[in-house]
Formats: structure tokens, C-alpha cells, sequence
């Protein structure tokens, strides 16, 4: 396997591939490679195809038990627990206003600092810590942008001060648009960009999307926020998926998805992205594998560079996702008609089951991206001590050495690999319960719910098989 080691992605690769993991940096900053035999070839060794049948069997059981349990009963699993009552408003202005200085901080240490990306905080915060972490972090636990956005600080502080209102009226008919685009944009960059971890060109982008947004917020206001900001969308659809939340203005915890049952279903567009978030993250995977560079007519010993394929990358993004969708509507076309659901149409349907993909998507987030965290997320402690990569110790932490040697044992290696393969079917089983709940609350309960859920449910099985297979493929470049 080749892991490039910065985590757009591509940058760093990782996982079970046919050779052993390879740590880098990029290879159009810094062209050295460290290889590490183990892995790849380790996994080649597991019983995945054991593995992978019961996992998608665990899934498969979860939907046959749906048979014979009560439908309330599986409500009851998402019913919430209330908590203590939530007060906090300034504070959350002021944690954004330090998130603000912190992230200039890195854009100026982007620009000036190393050219290494495995040496300098900015590619390893946002590729490692942010967008593996903290978006992980998010779905798991709860809200954590809400406290650290790097805008709502500013723009309050902008109000408060200028008694500024927003100059302009976000236009409706935009709808979720332009947040849609912008996560597309996102990915894209991540997945398709010749560089995206050069510690320069990401400071450069991150400064763009950042003014872009903020121009937005001030000049027209908080519905920006809310429908032209995609990273921010996709963190609160996450935080709708997690377990803490807040119910008439009180902190709540319950299991994950309780937060969507209980909610109304989202806009169009907010259902859309779920889709997107869901199907984009698996075509970070497919991208990988040895099977899309065989379908790009490639050969994976002989990568050519991430430049010889951006086209071939965007096109699988758009087709990827258009193919997701298609199919998620299709099930949920045929689950009406097999139930016979009256009164609720496509459009409607497709508005309250999307969310219902999101912990599939948490789940194979996690399980995509754990080894290359195991091994970035080092990298990002040595940054933190060194930031100039000067040889200083601001943390007092001592001669701070990367390990890999998780890589090279089958035992270490089937450990991190049942971790991964427990995250794809978790997600799915919350997935297949939570859909069921959702059809239960909208449709009534009995053999009518039930039968509009078995194309959703086979969806769902198969992509559990689809998902693990991801994670035992062979990878290249």
C-alpha cells in the first residue's frame, strides 16, 4: 500500500494494499518516501472474506429482527433523556473569536513556516485534526462547531460593534445551492488537486473560503450561514446525528440519530447533501482502490501522478454521486409503492429517509480515515511542539518519535482492521434502525411501514458489503 501522509487525502494513503504502508509527504512537495513492510500484507493474510459476510450477516439480522419487534420498542431505543438546562450564548462567540486567531495563525504559518506538510500545522491541522477528527468528533459526540466555527465570533463582534445589519436579504429561491456547491468545491480539492497539502496553496485556499464566507455572513446576514456555508452544513447535519443535543432550549443525550427522528425533516437540499456526504465519501475510497485505476487504465505500481488523472477524479465524484442518489431514490420510489404509502410522495420521502444515511457516512469516515490518523496525528503533536520545525519543545513534551509498529504484526494489524470493519457495520445497523423508526412515526405502524422499508433496507445491506470491501481492497498510489 502507498500512503501518502497529509491528510487531503490523497496526500496520505493508507490501509490494505498489496504492498506495506508508505509514509510521505506529498509527492509534488517533497518526493521521499519511508516504507514500512507490514500492513498491506497483513491484511492480505485475514479471513476478510469471513469478516466481511458477517458483518453484512449482523446487518442483515438487524433488519430480520425488525420483523418481530415492536414498532415501539425501536422508538423507545431514540426516545432522549433530558439533561440540564443550557445557558450558554456569549461563550460560544468568544471560543469562535479564539478558533478565528488560531486559524490566521495557521495561514500565516502556512505560508512562512516549513514547506514539509508532515512538519507544518496547517495541512495537519486541517487534514488531520479538523477534517478527520473534529468531524468524527461531531457526529460521535455532538456540536463541537457550534463553539470553535471560525465566523460566527467575528461577525457578532462586527454587530455588536458597527451596529451593522446585513445590507442585503439572502435570496430564497437559492435555496441550499450555493452550499452544495461549496461543499462539492471542498471535496473536489481534496480529492482532485495536484497538492492539496502544500502547506502554502492549502493557506491560500482556506483564506478564500474563509473571506468568501465571511463577506457572505456580513453582507447578508445569518441565512448564509445556514445555506451557503457547505462545511458548515454537512457539521449540522452531523450534529443532528449526535448522541448530545439540546430539546426547548435544554441539553439532551440519547442514541445516535434521536435528534433526526424527533426533528423535522430537513430541506431539499439538506437531504441532498446527505447524499453527497454519504457518496462522496465513498468514492474517496473507490479512488484508491486498484480496480479504478484499472478502470482509468492505469497500472498501480506505475501511478503517474494525481496530475495525469484529475479529470478522471472529478468525473467518479459527479458519477459517483449521481449514481448514489439514483438509487436512493429509486428504493424509496419502490418502498412507497410496496406499502402503498399514500399521501407522501418521492420528494417528501426523500426529505425524511436521507438523514437517515448519516451514520453509514460517520461510520466510513471513521473506518476510511483511522490508520492514517494513527500515524498523521503524531506528526500533528510533533507540530505542535515545533511548529517552525526549529528543534524547540514549547510543549515540554521531549524527543517525540513516529511509530508505525501497529503495522507490523498480523495480530496489531487484525485488531486496527475489526476496528475499521466495526465502524462500517455500527453505522449501518444505527442506520437500518433509525430508518425504521423514521417510517414507523410517518407511515404508522404495521405491515405498511414495514414493506416501505424493504428496498431501503436491502440498500442498506448491500452497502455494507460494498463498504467493507473497500476497506479489504488493495489500494495504489
Amino acid at each position: 500500500m502507498i500512503t501518502t501522509m497529509s491528510h487531503s487525502h490523497h496526500t496520505f494513503k493508507h490501509r490494505f494494499i498489496a504492498a506495506a504502508p508508505v509514509f510521505a509527504s506529498v509527492t509534488m512537495i517533497s518526493g521521499q518516501a519511508q516504507a514500512h513492510t507490514s500492513e498491506g500484507g497483513f491484511v492480505l493474510l485475514l479471513p476478510t472474506d469471513m469478516y466481511i459476510a458477517s458483518g453484512v450477516l449482523a446487518v442483515a439480522l438487524t433488519v430480520a429482527m425488525l420483523v418481530f419487534v415492536p414498532d415501539t420498542a425501536v422508538e423507545k431505543l431514540f426516545r432522549p433523556a433530558s439533561l440540564w438546562r443550557s445557558h450558554a450564548r456569549v461563550l460560544p462567540k468568544i471560543t469562535s473569536l479564539l478558533s478565528s486567531l488560531f486559524l490566521f495563525w495557521l495561514v500565516y504559518i502556512g505560508l512562512e513556516g516549513p514547506r514539509d506538510p508532515l512538519a507544518n500545522p496547517m495541512p495537519l491541522t486541517i487534514w488531520t485534526v479538523w477534517w478527520v477528527g473534529l468531524v468524527f468528533l461531531q457526529g460521535l459526540l455532538g456540536d463541537l462547531w457550534r463553539w470553535i466555527n471560525p465566523w460566527s465570533g467575528l461577525v457578532w463582534l462586527v454587530r455588536f460593534f458597527l451596529g451593522h445589519q446585513p445590507m442585503f436579504r439572502f435570496p430564497r429561491q437559492f435555496g441550499h445551492v450555493l452550499g452544495i456547491l461549496s461543499f462539492v468545491m471542498f471535496v473536489a480539492f481534496l480529492l482532485a488537486d495536484t497538492a492539496p497539502s502544500d502547506p502554502a496553496r492549502l493557506a491560500r485556499v482556506v483564506t478564500v473560503y474563509w473571506g468568501i464566507h465571511f463577506l457572505g455572513m456580513v453582507l447578508l446576514g445569518p441565512r448564509w450561514q445556514l445555506r451557503a456555508e457547505g462545511i458548515g452544513m454537512v457539521m449540522r447535519l452531523y450534529a443532528q446525528l449526535a448522541p448530545f443535543g439540546r430539546v426547548s432550549k435544554r441539553n439532551a443525550a440519547g442514541l445516535w440519530g434521536w435528534q433526526i427522528l424527533h426533528g423535522q425533516a430537513v430541506p431539499f437540499g439538506m437531504a441532498l447533501l446527505c447524499l453527497l456526504v454519504l457518496g462522496s465519501g465513498s468514492f474517496d475510497g473507490v479512488n484508491e482502490t486498484f480496480w479504478w485505476l484499472a478502470q482509468l487504465g492505469l497500472n498501480p505500481l506505475e501511478f503517474p501522478g494525481r496530475s495525469a488523472v484529475v479529470w478522471q477524479t472529478l468525473g467518479g465524484l459527479v458519477a459517483s454521486n449521481l449514481l448514489l442518489v439514483s438509487v436512493f431514490a429509486g428504493t424509496l420510489w419502490l418502498g412507497l409503492k410496496l406499502g402503498r404509502i399514500t399521501g407522501v410522495g418521492l420528494g417528501c420521502a426523500f426529505c425524511l429517509f436521507a438523514p437517515t444515511v448519516l451514520p453509514i457516512a460517520l461510520g466510513y469516515h471513521f473506518a476510511h480515515y483511522f490508520t492514517s490518523f494513527l500515524v498523521e496525528a503524531q506528526y500533528a503533536l510533533i507540530a505542535a511542539t515545533d511548529p517552525w520545525a526549529t528543534g524547540e519543545d514549547f510543549l515540554g513534551l521531549g524527543q517525540v518519535y513516529v511509530t508505525t509498529g501497529f503495522f507490523n504484526s498480523q495480530d496489531s494489524v487484525r485488531v486496527l482492521w475489526l476496528c475499521q470493519a466495526s465502524g462500517v457495520v455500527v453505522g449501518h445497523i444505527v442506520a437500518v434502525l433509525l430508518a425504521h423508526a423514521v417510517a414507523v412515526r410517518h407511515f404508522g405502524s404495521g405491515r405498511a411501514a414495514l414493506l416501505s422499508q424493504v428496498p431501503l433496507a436491502i440498500f442498506m445491506i448491500c452497502y455494507t458489503f460494498f463498504g467493507l470491501w473497500l476497506l479489504a481492497s488493495p489500494r495504489g498510489f
